[in-house]
């Protein structure tokens, strides 16, 4: 029905409260044994890969989700599927960017999601790591052939369900946490995320000046609902085309998003990292202007992003090199994604280091 509201208050409401009930059970399971969670976190550090994923079934058998774990959903379209990850391999470089330029911001900006984060300390504290972690969970499931035989998608995605199933645990258990903020990781912020890496993207992309098919869109954000649904999003959260995202996104957006010190102390440690690793000619104002441009002035002075506006012929020319690039669009992307991938590789924190 034209016009019909998907995403009420009441319905947000009850999301709030719900966090993902079958990878909790299973850690609350395996957390009382002490034997089982020694297990259970070395599997986690376990190279991801199909055999990884075979190890886990077979150590925790019985877990509907673990068992199904590599099985996609009905409703996915895999040729769908091979065209957003083509499309992430012709724009990698743009879309990596920005994770850390909008999407991440974004997220920040919802107070009560971004409590979980602030809390746990990580994302501040070694900041590199955990975002050098979250690029790389974006690097595998977007492979040509991630959810192939020789993909790592699958065990790449429930390791992180589990990981979001444990940080739930410990930060209930931590009496830190108010529970007028909904569950940590609950479904709402859950969807909020997925949307951030999805629709956020493509909005950002277009700022930029790439051209952007509603072929491809449809494509992208198909390939990220596949995975929201690994991840163990709710069906009625799963946004299967731009409307519904849009519609969500809008939603989310007037329920979540306020000034709060967390956030801004979230953004203040990304932008540090951002600055730190910054091999460009591009001023700390430039990229901090260009984030201030692809959030809003609303969003960046909620995230309290005190840069002036990026210079009208600077951005121009970002627009300018990228309507180039799309031009040539007789690439292979699967060479274009292996190339790009082993180049972000060299940025890990830990290389060199003896472990």
């Amino acid at each position: 029905m034209a016009g019909q509201i998907l995403y009420t208050n009441d319905l947000l409401d009850r999301k709030r409260l719900s966090g993902d009930p079958q990878a909790d059970d299973l850690v609350s399971h395996v957390f009382a044994d002490a034997g089982q969670k020694r297990q259970l976190q070395q599997l986690m550090g376990g190279h991801s890969s199909n055999e990884h994923l075979r190890a886990l079934q077979d150590t925790f058998p019985g877990f509907t989700f673990i068992d199904q774990a590599g099985e996609l959903p009905d409703w996915a379209e895999r040729k769908l599927m091979k065209t957003g990850s083509a499309f992430f391999a012709l724009h990698s470089e743009n879309i990596m960017s920005l994770l850390g330029l909008l999407s991440l911001p974004y997220c920040y900006t919802a107070a009560n999601g971004a409590m979980v984060l602030y809390l746990s300390e990580l994302i501040r504290k070694q900041t590199t790591k955990r975002l050098y972690d979250t690029a790389i969970f974006v690097w595998e499931v977007m492979a040509p052939d991630a959810f192939g035989e020789n993909g790592n998608a699958y065990d790449v995605i429930l390791k992180i369900r589990l990981m979001h199933a444990a940080v739930r645990y410990y930060t209930l258990e931590s009496g830190k946490w108010d529970n007028s903020w909904g569950v940590p990781i609950n479904q709402e912020d859950m969807a909020g995320t997925n949307l951030s890496f999805s629709l956020i993207v493509i909005r950002g992309l277009r700022m930029l000046g790439v051209t952007v098919s509603e072929v491809d869109q449809a494509a992208f954000i198909h390939l990220w609902a596949v995975i929201g649904h690994l991840m163990g999003l709710d069906e009625d959260l799963i946004t299967h085309h731009s409307k519904m995202a849009q519609q969500l996104d809008a939603r989310i957006k007037e329920r979540q998003f306020r000034t709060s010190t967390h956030g801004q102390e979230l953004t203040g440690s990304l932008i540090d990292h951002i600055l730190s690793v910054n091999n460009s000619k591009a001023s700390a104002d430039d990229i901090k202007g260009l984030m201030r441009y692809l959030l809003g002035n609303d969003i960046s002075d909620t995230l309290a992003i005190n840069a002036p506006n990026l210079p009208a012929y600077k951005l121009a020319l970002i627009k300018t090199i990228n309507l180039l690039k799309g031009l040539n669009l007789n690439r292979d992307t699967r060479v274009m994604y292996r190339t790009a991938y082993a180049a972000f590789k060299k940025q890990d924190p830990d290389r060199g280091k003896i472990k």
